[in-house]
Order: C-alpha cells, then sequence, then structure tokens
C-alpha cells in the first residue's frame, strides 16, 4: 500500500508541476489579452468620438452646401445687382463646400466600419479572455485539491470517488455560476447604460438644434430602454435567488418559471401538479427548483425539443419530480462514460444534487425518443405539518 502511495504521489507531483506550467502560460495569455482589450477599447472610444465629431460636421457641411447652392442660384439670376466675380465666388465656394462634403461623407463611412470593426474584435477578445480565466479557475481548484494532505488519497483510494469529488464540482459550479452572472450583466444592463449614455448626447445636441420633435421620440426610446435594463437585472436577481420561492413557496414559483422558459425558448411548456402541497424545508424547495432549472436547461442547449412538460407530485413520504421532452434522446449507457462531456455534465451534477438531498434520479432516453427524468425526493410530511 505505501508502495502504491509513492507511486501516486509522485504522479500528482508530476502533475502539479505541469499544471502549474500551464497555469503560468494562460496567465500571460490572459494578460496579453487584457492588455489588446484595452488598447481596442481606448481606440474605439477615440473612434466613437471622432464618429460623433464627424457627423456633426458633415450636418453642418449640409447646411452650408444649401445655402451656397441658394446663394449661387440667386447670384446667376439678377445680373444687375451681382457681377461676373460675384458669380465666381458663389460657385467656388459651392464647388469647395461640395468637396468638403464628400470628404467628410466618405471619413463618415470609414469611422462607421473602422467602429463596427472595433466592436467585433473587442467582443472576440473578451470571449478569449473569459475562456483563459475560466481554464484558469478550474486550474487552480484542481491544483487545491491535488496540493492536499497525501493522506487524503488513501481514503479516496478506500472510498466512493464520485462523492469525494462532489465538493469539487461544486466549487466549479460556483466558479462557473459567478462568471455566468458577470457576462450577463456585461451583456445586458451594462451594455444598456452606456447605450442610455450615448442616446443622452446625442438627445443634447438634438436639443441645442431645437428639434424638439426628434427629442421627443429619442426620450420614448430611452424610456423604454430603461424599463427593459430594469427587466433585465430583475430577471439576473430572480435566477440568482427567486424571492417567490420564500414568499409563495415552490409550486408557484416553478409555474413563473416554466411560463418564463417558454416565453424565452419558445419551446412549449407544460406544468401540472399532484397531490396536496406541503411548505418543504427552503434548503429543499431551493434544490429542487435548482434540479428543474438544470434539466430545462439541458433540454434548450441539447435536446432540440418542441415541448418539456414538468409534474410535481406530492406523496406521504415523497415528493416525485418528472421532467419529460420530445427531442433528440441519448443513449443513457454512455452518459457516466462521458461525464466530462459538456452535454452530460449536467445531467451527472444533477445526480450529485439528488444524492445530497438523499433521493434518487431514474432517467430514460433513446435516440430520437425525447427523455424522460424521474426524481424522488424524501421527505417527512409529519413534521412539514406540525411545522406550518
Amino acid at each position: 500500500m505505501d508502495h502504491r502511495i509513492t507511486d501516486i504521489d509522485r504522479v500528482i507531483k508530476n502533475a502539479i508541476n505541469v499544471m502549474e506550467e500551464s497555469k503560468y502560460q494562460i496567465y500571460e495569455i490572459c494578460e496579453s489579452a487584457r492588455a489588446e482589450l484595452g488598447s481596442l477599447e481606448s481606440e474605439l472610444n477615440k473612434v466613437l468620438k471622432e464618429t460623433l465629431q464627424t457627423i456633426d460636421k458633415v450636418d453642418r457641411l449640409e447646411q452650408e452646401y444649401r445655402l451656397a447652392r441658394i446663394r449661387l442660384t440667386e447670384v446667376s439670376r439678377d445680373f444687375d445687382r451681382y457681377n461676373e466675380n460675384d458669380i465666381k465666388a458663389a460657385y467656388d465656394k459651392a464647388t469647395q463646400l461640395q468637396l468638403d462634403l464628400l470628404v467628410y461623407r466618405e471619413k463618415e463611412n470609414y469611422l462607421k466600419a473602422r467602429r463596427d470593426d472595433l466592436q467585433k474584435r473587442v467582443k472576440i477578445v473578451e470571449n478569449s479572455i473569459e475562456r483563459a480565466e475560466t481554464i484558469g479557475s478550474q486550474l487552480n481548484v484542481v491544483l487545491e485539491y491535488l496540493s492536499g494532505d497525501l493522506n487524503q488519497v488513501t481514503r479516496i483510494l478506500e472510498s466512493a470517488k464520485n462523492r469525494q469529488l462532489i465538493g469539487l464540482k461544486i466549487i466549479l459550479a460556483q466558479e462557473e455560476e459567478r462568471k455566468r452572472i458577470a457576462r450577463e450583466i456585461h451583456d445586458g444592463p451594462a451594455q444598456s447604460l452606456a447605450n442610455l449614455v450615448l442616446r443622452t448626447e446625442i438627445a443634447e445636441r438634438m436639443l441645442n438644434k431645437q428639434e424638439f420633435q426628434m427629442v421627443k421620440h429619442e426620450l420614448v426610446d430611452l424610456k423604454g430602454q430603461v424599463r427593459s435594463g430594469l427587466e433585465e437585472i430583475r430577471k439576473i436577481i430572480f435566477n440568482l435567488r427567486p424571492m417567490a420561492l420564500d414568499d409563495l413557496g415552490l409550486v408557484p414559483t416553478l409555474r413563473k418559471y416554466v411560463q418564463d422558459f417558454e416565453e424565452k425558448t419558445r419551446i412549449h411548456s407544460t406544468f401540472e401538479t399532484i397531490g396536496k402541497e406541503i411548505r418543504l424545508p427552503s434548503a429543499m424547495e431551493a434544490g429542487i427548483y435548482r434540479l428543474v432549472q438544470e434539466a430545462f436547461t439541458n433540454v434548450m442547449k441539447h435536446a432540440h425539443a418542441s415541448h418539456v412538460s414538468l409534474k410535481l407530485q406530492y406523496q406521504a413520504q415523497m415528493v416525485k419530480i418528472s421532467i419529460q421532452d420530445n427531442g433528440a434522446g441519448f443513449n443513457t449507457k454512455f452518459v457516466e462514460a462521458r461525464s466530462k462531456n459538456s452535454s452530460h455534465f449536467g445531467l451527472i451534477g444533477m445526480k450529485e444534487r439528488v444524492e445530497l438531498l438523499e433521493g434518487r434520479m431514474d432517467i430514460e432516453s433513446n435516440i430520437g425518443s425525447g427523455t424522460l427524468i424521474t426524481i424522488h425526493i424524501p421527505i417527512n410530511a409529519d413534521n412539514e405539518r406540525r411545522h406550518k
């Protein structure tokens, strides 16, 4: 056994060295990408500012060119008041303004194209940084796990490996959730607020030009965008911790989630309850909600289904949850073997969450025949009634 532990220790140390080097390389890649992102954002801000200035310049030149053409027409018709020099001066001014207008219009088109290109490149670099940070955080978690006391290795060898890995996967899930929330805030409310600032500046310029009708339309659009941003923030808060769970209970919260899921994905969704509803412990209700949320997310990402149903059945000592879809299905024999695959990792995480609730999860699926997930969670109904 000691020889076996020594071999394992050597393998772990080699793995740690490799991952430490990889971690440093990922860090360098991440820092390089951040530097590039900073440069791109700085250039983008300059281009945005120059674009606004050029648009204003084009507007002024168009106005001046219209006045110059009117002046040229007036001078050309009235030979009594204006001589040949006046006509030449009016013609030269109109021609010069026309040339300036063409130049600045071309500049405006170039700046807009440059702005669009920079925005795309910023998005690409942000995605690269996000992927690098994800890999780095996963390496950190694994390194912390592998760098622990070697005595833990013997306990891992003597016990069920899946249970020993639950803590690691929970940490990974927490990190992924944090990144998801940061991404939702960046792509949603943060972008909306940045756009609001830009639109407000445009409205301010319109006020200076006394274009009140256009300002009115702009303010109406701004109000709609503020409402949209507020709705996005409320959805993010709801996903973090649905307050309806504490206030209304599991059934109303799930009903609202299923309705929102159908509106968002256009996948026909139904929800049915059987038996007398009882309030469960807060942690258990949250756990069941997350199980349903994970199952529906898997349907949206992988099943290619047109219909999904949720059935919640209250029994004497058990809560039964059934989630069924008419999607592509899969071969259940390979789920455990391919647990690291992104399309099956959610199911493995669900099984581990069910085990934490001392429940059982069964999966029935065949390729082309959809999927049925049945979850049994034990409860003590008598105790719950006394608490109520």
